[in-house]
């Protein structure tokens, strides 16, 4: 460089004033150019400290989060364990009717919600704190117009489940129960953007405080209803639509009476309804990346009832996704947080930090899975006990064990990726990612193993993992890959000008 310097001074006409200016201005030149290059290489280094802060940071709306996730599910699994008192006609039709619920109603809309994690969670980042309140509202509105046609569905069930072959007496009573389950759907479609809201401004106490209180009100009602008012199961149905809107309830005068969400609700204006177009171009990727995978389990349990001996097959795998089910929840709130701390960032304009969100979401998945899975392998003879007494089915789910641990691990990954996604507006990609791994991967690999190999159970379970793998596998690689300059830049442009991108 002095060499290149001296070369440089020696082709500057003038005196020697001239010289000691132009040796001055060439330093100084030379100076900036070695910091720029070394910027990227300063960025690429995360420190430790930076990298502890951000796993407490991640850590504290994790487990709040988690805890909402589990009370929300709690809600329709302790309504089934509660009907499953008044006899086994009872049970069986509330298990279709919560079960079609989920799959042609709740899942989508939950999907859909997932679209406020981009949305809100860059606003925030960005400090444009009214985003957050139009966003909110459009999103309430949106979700509710879907509920006009699912309502019509639900009314329907009836007919739908006779025509497909069930049971008359299982249909009638599963149609009955849908009937008085329609108020939750719509309640259920306010109460997921106002969990968006507030948890993109990481406010988790009165989301704690409110699922909690929720999931104790609704074990007594529901008790109460189901027990003591002569409505039978249909109590169960009535129970959870008043529990979703005690829910809603308690998050309006929350934002009603606090002050903290003065800057963000703000007020009702026609914005809500020029945003719908944005909306739905998140809305509709969000919900087929979570249903796509929703339903593919879904088609699992269908699968087990051509298997030979289709009860004990269709038992464990039904005790199988039981508790993967209740042990997503975990990473699925995991994952929410991992949501919200990245998309903030990406708003905020800070790559690094929304790397480091990343890497500090990751970390703890790989601490959640190792914890859970190891007391589930540690514990897998007790594990079948707690659903039967039957010895053969706990033969069976002792057996498959080890299989659900590998999929305990699996969840753990693909919950944190796929918060990540969605806090990134990656939902589209992910919409595409789960197709292919659950449905051209999958489940084929699945009838394979199941109806050809002849591994009956168990080769569905492993195929439908399989594609949990390749999901997980795909997700890591794109994440692995992303230029998170460019995605800061991309989540500034849509917010100040309203564009949407779908680069990575």
């Amino acid at each position: 460089m002095m060499e290149e310097t001296s070369s440089l001074i020696k082709s500057v006409p003038g005196n020697n004033g001239d010289e000691e200016e132009a040796t001055i201005k060439l330093e100084i030149d030379d100076h900036t150019h070695s910091s720029v290059a070394s910027a990227p290489a300063a960025a690429a280094r995360i420190s430790l400290s930076s990298f502890t802060k951000e796993v407490k940071r991640v850590g504290s709306i994790a487990g709040p989060m988690v805890a909402v996730s589990f009370s929300q599910y709690a809600l329709q699994t302790i309504s089934t364990m509660i009907v499953g008192h008044l006899g086994e006609l009872a049970l069986s039709c509330t298990a279709i009717a919560v079960s079609f619920a989920g799959v042609t109603g709740f899942s989508v809309l939950l999907g859909m919600a997932g679209a406020l994690e981009t949305l809100c969670g860059q606003a925030y980042g960005a400090e444009q704190y009214h985003i957050l309140g139009t966003q909110t509202r459009t999103a309430i509105f949106c979700l509710n117009l879907c509920c006009l046609p699912l309502s019509l569905l639900w009314l329907n069930v009836e007919k739908l489940l006779i025509l497909v072959g069930q049971d008359p007496l299982i249909s009638h009573g599963a149609g009955k129960f849908m009937q008085c389950l329609v108020p939750s759907l719509f309640g259920y479609a306010t109460l997921q953007p106002l969990i968006r809201f507030f948890q993109m401004q990481s406010l988790v106490g009165p989301m704690l405080v409110s699922s909690i209180g929720t999931l104790l009100f609704h074990i007594a009602i529901c008790w109460i209803l189901v027990f003591k008012s002569g409505l039978g199961n249909l109590g169960a149905a009535l129970a959870i639509s008043l529990s979703y809107w005690v829910n809603v309830v308690f998050f309006a005068l929350y934002i009603k009476f606090s002050h903290v969400c003065t800057k963000t609700w703000g007020s009702t204006s026609m914005e809500i309804f020029r945003g719908v177009g944005e909306f739905f171009r998140f809305a509709i990727p969000s919900a087929l990346m979570l249903c796509l995978e929703w339903w593919s389990y879904e088609l699992l349990i269908l699968l087990s009832g051509f298997l030979p001996n289709a009860k004990l097959e269709t038992s464990v795998l039904s005790i199988c996704l039981s508790t993967i089910t209740t042990l997503y929840t975990i990473p699925y709130g995991l994952g929410g947080a991992g949501s919200t701390r990245v998309s903030n960032e990406l708003g905020a304009g800070n790559p690094r930090a929304a790397r480091v969100a990343v890497y500090a979401t990751m970390f703890l998945a790989i601490a959640e899975m190792s914890i859970v899975s190891t007391i589930l392998f540690v514990g897998r003879r007790a594990f079948g006990y707690i659903f039967s007494d039957d010895e053969e089915v706990v033969e069976y789910v002792t057996r498959m064990a080890p299989l659900v641990c590998i999929s305990v691990i699996l969840d753990s990954l693909h919950g944190g990726l796929s918060g990540i996604a969605r806090g990134c507006g990656w939902q589209h990609i992910g919409a595409f990612v789960n197709f292919g791994a659950f449905y051209l991967c999958g489940i084929p690999i699945a009838l394979i193993l199941a109806f050809w190999v002849k591994i009956k159970g168990m080769g569905l379970w492993v195929g439908i993992q399989t594609g949990v793998f390749v999901q997980s596998l795909l997700l890591a690689i794109i994440t692995g890959c992303v230029n998170w300059e460019r995605q800061a830049s991309k989540a500034r442009e849509r917010i100040h000008d309203g564009s949407v991108s779908k680069d990575i």
